[in-house]
């Protein structure tokens, strides 16, 4: 039969683009996604079973689905995989038509259209790969005919049987598998999940099924249940919670117009416009989209652990293993702890809280059996109102928090289950909340387990090599599991509108009443749950030399105790952001600000002239150990003021006289660069005579060459010098150190005074590089202009998306003001930026031009 192509094609074409029309208009439902799927398979089959009669196969041989086309669905956008399988090798056969026959069927369904992976073998070679590649054992697992020899494919299906060894099948399925959710972040809750690959996603509802077939138990859902894998009412949750992931993947193809089973923010709000989600001012639609998926991912990440301990205590046989009893209610079976009866939970509720605390008790315990998952599962309804409120379970959960050990492994344990979220329900309000402030990248109910984790290293000494200060101040504080409340509570408000701190305060200030918390503890942890955010705010914009900030500050925290609570949390809380987010310029900044408060607490106010005096004295003796003559230091200690002496400490303060006293007064501007004390990225000091556009110029070569600014540090002497000193970082965040670090320091220091020397025109800003985030979900500049305290000096704070060049653009617009910088505060929060400038200048006291400044910046942020 000859094949008509173009015909061919025509019509495929036009029956996938008439079903995808027909999925687009319909109500989104699992029903239609469902029947998408399996409609495109049956069009795939027809079109394939067409070619493969029209190429006159070989007599005996045989067209094969597999893969994810061979359980009878396709994607939109999926690739189709088949397997010829032909009676005997073409090498034997001797046939010389058989090559040309295959290689006909195809090309004919790659100009039809059919994006094909195809594979010729016969049952002798599917079965040797089979052995000796798990992948390939696996495809042919979901192996279903389509055409030729019924015979030859019962074989390969025979035969695939009989070569399978089950225990080490499932063995690499969950090495694969694990592999695969450490390469997804081992979270099915990541910003951009793959709702394909990612736990909790389609690839591990599979994984079951496989394990399933390879152990004859079962090919369906249903089929698992009536083997006694799974209960009639767990079938009907994977079915449901299945059938809203391929939903979601179904349309994020139909968007994407393309296979993309990523929900990158750019398709996020496109996708769930296609449900019908809109915006409102609690939510985006986006966000509507993101709760629905995670919260079916959620169900299949527990239903999976459920159903594969009991795949692998089935097939390994150790359903039948020994148990220790514990107490009445539970045992030790192969060290998991194993519910008495199935109905446990639901007869005394009491247990569901006291399985929690002896798995922490017992460390002989790796964590609970497949039944004691499926019996919490199952007893999901009985955590209610009157649950919460039994005083049996609120000492129960207090016994938990204060426990000397296991809480990050318990509480995490706890979220995964859904009793945290059902026991706290104001948790279960955040679970799967997405956080578009560029700052988090993780869910609300991911970062606050986060931060609880952090929180918790800071009490165990194996840690403290991570955070030496944090460890120290921990050993000494009296009640940890305050702390620990505190980071349960800290973003528990988040997504409601309004202020989560001032919010969150309330929730934990109910939740003490509730649990007995009582006196100064209850104070504490509401005092840290509201002003979690003002340790960071303080340390990172404003003038930690100014005695008057820290005389505010240490008004606010009253105490040393809770100086020493918030300060810990404050660490913890932005560790647990975003691996971006944290650096050691930021740690020395909190604590800096930990100590200068610490010595204002004990009653006097910093004496200015005596700290100064004995920073140079400090200073005096670091000179002295590189064997500089003493009195180097006066000429240029001699054009510089209190003000300089308070925002540098010694060692800074040694560092710029050993480089500048030969250099005092000179015409030539003087570069210097190190690797930051700090431990991260390089400090570059730059003496040179003050003018206007330098610090734009200093930007303007910063961004040229690909660096990020941490910090700025900027003073004019007495005799219009200025002495400015920068933390700067590459924009890879590489720290400098190895081999080639000094010709880097080389490079920079001969670079950038040519670029101070240089009296050619501010250059103009490089094209801004914006990540796929910041373009999803921008940042509403702001701008604030407004003198400060003295009326002297002005403050400008601004607030936009980060992007390179950034810091250059605002200080070139400053330059051509004539607005010269004195202090620079640059905070970097993960793609959001927040900086505050100490500037001065002449036509800042024209409110007309205050109006142009601000407006110009506007401009220049939101471009």
């Amino acid at each position: 039969m000859a094949l008509d192509i173009p015909a061919l094609r025509s019509e495929f074409r036009a029956a996938k683009a008439d079903l995808l029309t027909q999925f687009k208009d319909s109500r989104p439902s699992t029903a239609s996604a469902c029947r998408l799927l399996h409609q495109l398979a049956r069009l795939v089959d027809r079109t394939l079973c067409k070619l493969w009669e029209g190429v006159c196969p070989p007599k005996g041989a045989a067209l094969v689905a597999v893969g994810g086309y061979g359980r009878g669905e396709l994607f939109p956008h999926s690739d189709i995989d088949v397997l010829v399988l032909l009676p005997v090798a073409p090498s034997v056969a001797g046939d010389d038509s058989l090559a040309p026959c295959i290689e006909g069927f195809i090309t004919a369904c790659w100009d039809i259209g059919l994006e094909i992976g195809s594979s010729v073998r016969t049952v002798e070679e599917c079965t040797e790969e089979a052995q000796r590649d798990v992948t390939v054992q696996t495809a042919l697992l979901e192996a279903r005919f389509l055409c030729g020899s019924r015979a030859r494919f019962d074989e390969l299906e025979r035969r695939t049987h009989e070569c399978l060894d089950v225990p080490g099948f499932v063995t690499a399925k969950m090495l694969e598998m694990r592999q695969r959710h450490t390469k997804y972040e081992d979270t099915p809750y990541a910003l951009e999940p793959n709702c394909k690959e990612s736990p909790g996603g389609l690839r591990d509802l599979q994984v079951v099924l496989w394990l399933a077939r390879a152990a004859r138990l079962g090919r369906t859902w249903h089929e698992m249940a009536r083997n006694g894998l799974l209960t009639p009412f767990e079938a009907r949750q994977l079915q449901r919670n299945e059938g809203t992931l391929k939903l979601i993947r179904a349309r994020l193809h139909l968007v994407a117009g393309r296979r993309e089973d990523r929900l990158v923010f750019d398709l996020q709000t496109a996708v769930a416009e296609s449900f019908g989600y809109t915006h409102s001012p609690a939510l985006r639609a986006s966000e509507v989209l993101m709760r629905r998926y995670y919260w079916a991912a959620k169900a299949v990440t527990q239903l999976n652990q459920i159903l594969i301990f009991n795949l692998e205590e089935r097939v390994r046989g150790s359903h039948n293993a020994p148990m220790r009893p514990l107490d009445g209610h539970f045992f030790d079976r192969g060290g998991f702890l194993e519910v008495a009866s199935d109905d446990l939970f639901v007869r005394e509720p009491h247990a569901i809280l006291e399985a929690f605390h002896t798995l922490q008790r017992d460390n002989t315990l790796k964590g609970l059996s497949a039944r004691t998952l499926r019996a919490l599962y199952n007893a999901r309804n009985v955590m209610d109102g009157r649950f919460r409120k039994d005083p049996v379970n609120r000492s129960a959960f207090m016994a938990i928090l204060q426990a000397d050990q296991g809480q990050t492994r318990l509480f995490r344990l706890m979220n995964q289950t859904s009793v945290l979220g059902r026991y706290l329900w104001v948790f279960r309000r955040i679970v799967g909340q997405m956080q578009h402030d560029l700052f988090h990248v993780y869910t609300v109910d991911q970062h606050i387990l986060m931060v609880l984790r952090n929180v918790r290293r800071f009490f165990i000494p194996e840690h403290a090599h991570e955070y030496p200060f944090c460890t120290q101040l921990a050993s000494e504080f009296d009640k940890p599991w305050l702390l620990y409340v505190a980071a349960l509570f800290h973003d528990v408000a988040k997504g409601r509108g309004g202020d989560h701190s001032e919010l969150g305060a309330i929730e934990v200030r109910r939740f003490c009443k509730d649990h007995g918390i009582q006196g100064d503890d209850a104070h504490l942890v509401e005092f840290l749950v509201a002003e979690h955010l003002t340790m960071s705010r303080v340390a990172q914009k404003e003038d930690l030399s100014d005695p008057d900030v820290i005389q505010a500050f240490a008004r606010r925290v009253g105490n040393e105790r809770t100086l020493t609570a918030l300060y810990l949390l404050t660490v913890a809380d932005i560790r647990g952001t975003s691996p971006k987010v944290w650096n050691a310029w930021k740690g020395k900044l909190l604590e800096d600000l930990y100590k200068l408060t610490l010595r204002a607490l004990g009653g006097a106010r910093p004496h200015m002239d005596a700290e100064i005096e004995a920073r140079k004295q400090q200073a005096r003796q670091t000179l002295a150990l590189h064997f500089l003559p003493p009195g180097i230091e006066a000429p240029l200690w001699q054009t510089l003021d209190m003000r300089y002496f308070a925002r540098h400490d010694a060692q800074d303060i040694a560092w710029h006289a050993r480089v500048l006293w030969q250099h005092v007064g000179t015409a030539a501007p003087v570069v210097a660069a190190r690797l930051s004390p700090i431990g991260e990225g390089l400090q570059v000091l730059v003496y040179a005579p003050d003018q206007a556009d330098l610090f734009a110029r200093i930007c303007g070569y910063f961004d040229r060459a690909g660096f990020t600014i941490q910090d700025a540090r900027v003073h004019t002497s007495a005799k219009g010098y200025a002495l400015d000193t920068f933390q700067i970082m590459s924009g890879e965040n590489q720290t400098f150190e190895g081999v080639h670090y000094r010709d880097m320091i080389a490079l920079v220091e001969t670079q950038l005074a040519a670029a101070v020397s240089s009296q050619e025109p501010l250059h103009e800003p490089s094209k801004a590089r914006l990540s796929r985030r910041v373009r999803s979900f921008p940042v509403t500049p702001r701008v604030s202009l407004r003198p400060d305290e003295r009326a002297q000096r002005w403050l400008l704070s601004v607030s936009a998306s980060d992007r390179s060049g950034l810091l250059y653009v605002i200080a070139r617009i400053l330059a051509r003001h004539q607005i010269s910088v004195q202090l620079a505060k640059i905070s970097t929060l993960g793609e959001r930026v927040e900086d505050t400038f100490l500037v001065t200048g002449q036509t800042l006291r024209q409110d007309k031009a205050q109006l142009a400044i601000e407006t110009e910046l506007l401009e220049a942020l939101a471009a």
